[in-house]
């Protein structure tokens, strides 16, 4: 196992600071994990984004070559940290090797999918319209508008995702493909996996012969140095996926500051999903396998889990509620990702029971063991009626917990989909028939949902350019924005519009002789074509 220094990792450097330490606990056993992490003090956010400012003057400047390179470079040292890496992670979250396997190789998919993006280069959206001096009643000047880097960019280490939504996630390469340093702020619950791959990028910083302050890593509460990185003037946006309570801090903090930044936060989704009637007659038992494993999948623990269910009452409803439950009661509890989400579900758990007319439809037959962390296989049942009256039934239970709501009528369905929140994804299973006549309903969800799915589930989310992960409030604090796919890095980039430029003035993607073959926006058409 590689060796651990314990220390937040500041333009290059182990930091000094030896303020207050703290141990990764392992959920296989309960057991304290050497090394000790210190905590950074407020002095080494500063430091921190002094050194990301100063990099951001010659970062933002470097060619799309360089940036698409440094990306590349990260992707290898995570590589060549070999099994080291999967075997921390795996001794601090409990997610088993060949599921962190996966997660390795979405880590570098993306790293590698943004060197392309970079490369190509059309994510400037370079719009140009030449002047028009004869233009009556007035002339037109010359306009020219692209996107550019924000500056320095916090990124918030995530639980359930060690490697793909942590240190070098998603947010970390958008952010560092659109131009932008980035300061980590590691997650408390998998500090030595995350030193192992701050460790990787700033290799990758230095082999690129980048300034140093492209990148650093700090060790701490959310609640101080979080707060204290979004508060700081320096900073420019966040990206942050995690709990409500958490991701509203952030946001307020922004909000509070003399110049408010972007908090890009995704927080809380109960992905629901509809089952129409001919569905539940013709494949209903299908439907409730692919649901069991879709709810228990990572123990629970993915953001798109289907955590309510709709469906239409009647003898296939009962039938198929039935399936779903002798599933879950074959079911095996799993270790969860650390003692404190365990709790919370546990803690989620108890607040059902207390729910009036809300059932305990089926839990695990396998009893949980308290030391290995363990989250039991979890169904409640209600119907449509009560689950509107109590909103209580509305907020998310994080781990392998769902509740099926029993809808008599149609217009209950439409009732209940006007009454959720923000949802991440919301999917109905239905015949053709069923769907053709459910437009109505999939228009309310168009505008609940920033992800739409038909006759399948929510769970995986496909790191590609179509792929949206997002939606309105409470599921992320920007529904105009997505976390995963090629349009993330949207995120960390603005406009700017140059009028009247001379040539020699002018950036490469707006130059008249198109140097890097842009597809771009000139008077009105798409083109690669030089402007004439």
């Amino acid at each position: 196992m590689t060796t651990l220094h314990g220390k937040s990792l500041i333009a290059g450097k182990p930091a000094e600071t030896t303020a207050r330490a703290f141990h990764a606990i392992s959920p296989l056993d309960s057991s304290e994990l050497d090394p000790a992490f210190h905590e950074c003090v407020p002095e080494d956010v500063n430091h921190a984004l002094t050194h990301a400012e100063e990099a951001f003057a010659i970062y933002r400047r470097a060619s799309a070559e360089v940036r698409a390179a440094f990306l590349e470079r990260i992707a290898e040292e995570i590589l060549a940290l070999g099994d080291a890496l999967p075997e921390r992670a795996n001794l601090e979250t409990g997610l088993p090797l060949d599921r962190l396997a996966g997660e390795r190789a979405r880590t570098v998919g993306q790293l590698r999918l943004f060197a392309e993006v970079v490369r190509e280069g059309s994510w400037v959206d370079a719009r140009i319209d030449t002047a028009l001096p004869d233009r009556k009643p007035l002339p037109r000047p010359d306009l020219r508008r692209m996107l550019l880097p924000l500056g320095p960019i916090v990124v918030f280490g995530s639980s359930n995702f060690p490697l793909a939504f942590s240190v070098a996630g998603g947010d970390t390469a958008s952010a560092l493909a659109s131009g932008n340093p980035v300061i980590v702020k590691a997650h408390r619950a998998h500090p030595g996996t995350s030193e192992l791959v701050a460790g990787a990028v700033n290799r990758a910083v230095e082999k690129c012969g980048l300034p140093h302050g492209v990148f650093s890593m700090l060790h701490g509460a959310g609640s101080e140095i979080g707060i204290a990185l979004v508060k700081h003037p320096l900073t420019r946006a966040a990206g942050f996926t995690g709990s409500r309570v958490a991701g509203r801090a952030l946001f307020n903090a922004s909000a509070s500051r003399p110049d408010p930044i972007p908090i890009f936060a995704e927080m809380s989704s109960l992905n629901p999903l509809f089952i129409l009637p001919g569905a539940l007659r013709e494949r209903g038992a299908q439907i409730a396998e692919g649901l069991k494993n879709s709810v228990t999948l990572g123990v629970g623990q993915f953001c798109t889990k289907p955590g309510l269910i709709f469906g239409l009452g009647g003898a296939d409803y009962e039938s198929f509620a039935e399936t779903f439950a002798e599933a879950i009661r074959n079911a095996r509890p799993a270790t969860m990702l650390h003692p404190g989400i365990c709790r919370s579900f546990h803690e989620g758990l108890a607040a059902m029971h207390k729910v009036p007319g809300v059932v305990v439809l089926a839990a695990s037959d396998v009893e949980p063991q308290p030391e290995l962390t363990h989250g039991e296989p979890t169904v409640f049942g209600t119907d449509a009626e009560n689950f509107i009256r109590h909103p209580e039934l509305h907020e998310e239970v994080f781990g392998p917990y769902t509740l099926l709501v029993d809808a008599r009528t149609y217009t209950d369905l439409l009732r209940i989909a006007h009454r959720l929140e923000g949802q991440l994804t919301a999917t109905v299973h239905g015949t053709a028939e069923d769907l053709a006549n459910a437009t109505d309903l999939l228009a309310i969800l168009e505008r609940k949902a920033g992800r739409l799915l038909i006759n399948s589930f929510p769970t995986g989310v496909e790191v590609s350019p179509a792929m949206n992960h997002g939606g309105p409030y409470p599921a992320t604090t920007d529904e105009r924005f997505t976390s995963v796919g090629t349009a993330a890095i949207q995120r960390f980039a603005r406009p700017i519009c140059y009028q009247s430029f001379p040539a020699n003035a002018l950036p490469p993607e707006l130059a008249d002789a198109n140097p890097r073959s842009l597809m771009r926006l000139v008077n009105n058409k798409l083109t690669r074509d030089p402007v004439s």
